[in-house]
């Protein structure tokens, strides 16, 4: 059976020292502590320790032989955005990410897919970026829930989405930057509550603002399981129709409408849930994802899927026709 990962991050093993080169900006840089960690550094402070695997190719792949898996589709790691920075330096950061992955992509070609990063700060350096991204072999792009706090229905971002329409290129959403983080920042709240909150945030920005409608061929995939927004879809329909004085003011079509309109990823840690959302979305947009290599990631790779009592045919299409679909690459490629 043909697996491919969907949603996996890398990150070079070695970053310029930006703050250096720009003179401000926490932007992260990697300090090795042995052989097989780093940390990564924000400006001036610890944010992460990370593995070899975040970085080692081959360390990679042998980590998904383990688990019957032959193909990661590779993006940045969040806070690698830089959304927050000059135009031309968050350009600077993306090429160079972008490169990289390009390179991988280039070198591996059986076993790594490439989502590129966008400057989206800037519309006109976004689409220069996105039009080169697909040049040097990504098939997409992944993005922010937000923007430096704009909504993804921001007029500034439509462009954007509209070169991806035309280019053909699958749009990753991630969660990042999470709304209310300085108010709770205990228990590791951010990423238990508000990622799920943001990603929900992102796809009503882009349901209520009409972007399905307007870009009807946009492939769009979201992020852990689509975060809050099918468990919560009875309240959001119902809000859209007790108050359309204040939700459907951009767009009239119903929110449950859009279900199959767009794809999500399996990262629920939970069986029930997956099944529940298999009631909502078909097997066919909801593609198999990990969030591979960090620790609130499905670190068995879809062992809870394959070892499961869903049909094989489901299984089949969620560990990869889902995502070839959202990718637009031919199955054969792989086999």
């Amino acid at each position: 059976m043909l697996k491919i990962d969907m949603h996996t991050h890398i990150i070079p093993a070695k970053l310029p020292k930006w703050a250096q080169e720009f003179g401000y900006g926490d932007f992260i840089y990697l300090e090795d502590v042995d052989s097989q960690t780093k940390d990564m550094i924000k400006g001036s402070h610890f944010f992460r320790r990370i593995k070899d695997n975040c970085w080692d190719e081959n360390l990679r792949i042998g980590e998904y032989s383990g688990f019957n898996t032959q193909v990661q589709v590779v993006c940045t790691i969040p806070v690698l955005f830089s959304y927050w920075a000059k135009p031309q330096d968050g350009l600077k950061v993306a090429r160079f990410l972008n490169d990289h992955i390009a390179d991988l992509v280039a070198r591996y070609p059986k076993n790594y897919v490439g989502l590129g990063t966008l400057p989206m700060q800037d519309t006109e350096l976004a689409i220069q970026e996105l039009k080169r991204c697909k040049e040097i072999g990504l098939v997409g792009i992944q993005i922010g829930s937000n923007i430096n706090d704009r909504n993804l229905d921001d007029a500034d971002f439509f462009p954007v989405f509209e070169a991806c329409q035309e280019l053909g290129m699958a749009v990753l959403v991630h969660p990042w930057a999470m709304m209310g983080r300085k108010n709770m920042q205990k228990y590791w709240l951010p990423w238990l509550v508000g990622m799920p909150a943001e990603t929900s945030r992102a796809i009503c920005s882009m349901i209520f603002s009409g972007i399905f409608e307007k870009l009807p061929d946009l492939r769009v995939c979201f992020c852990h399981a689509g975060g809050s927004f099918i468990p919560t879809l009875g309240r959001i329909e119902h809000g859209f129709n007790c108050r359309p004085d204040l939700v459907a003011v951009d767009n009239n079509v119903k929110p449950s409408a859009y279900l199959n309109k767009f794809w999500i990823d399996s990262v629920t840690h939970d069986l029930d849930l997956l099944k529940y959302l298999l009631t909502k979305q078909n097997a066919d947009k909801i593609c198999f994802g990990t969030d591979y290599p960090f620790p609130l990631g499905d670190l068995e790779i879809g062992k809870f899927i394959e070892e499961s009592d869903l049909p094989k045919e489901v299984q089949e299409t969620i560990f990869s026709k889902a995502a070839l679909d959202w990718l637009n690459i031919d199955k054969g490629f792989f086999v």
